[in-house]
């Protein structure tokens, strides 16, 4: 969203300096996989617990017999 209102900017005047874009499209990605990042980790906490809880149910079947 950030880069398509920079190239409008661009395209319209007023536009950023070249470091100034090239920052823009830079951290675009890197906050894309940011949140990439943080969506597998709760995926993985929530796959952690559910082993947990997988473990925990088997001993008390195996404590059971």
């Amino acid at each position: 969203i950030i880069s398509i209102v920079f190239f409008i900017l661009i395209i319209i005047g007023n536009s950023p300096s070249f470091e100034q874009r090239l920052l823009i499209l830079i951290l675009g990605p890197l906050f894309k996989m940011q949140s990439n990042i943080s969506s597998l980790q709760t995926k993985f906490n929530n796959l952690e617990k559910s082993f947990s809880r997988l473990a925990k149910d088997f001993k008390q079947h195996i404590n059971h017999k």
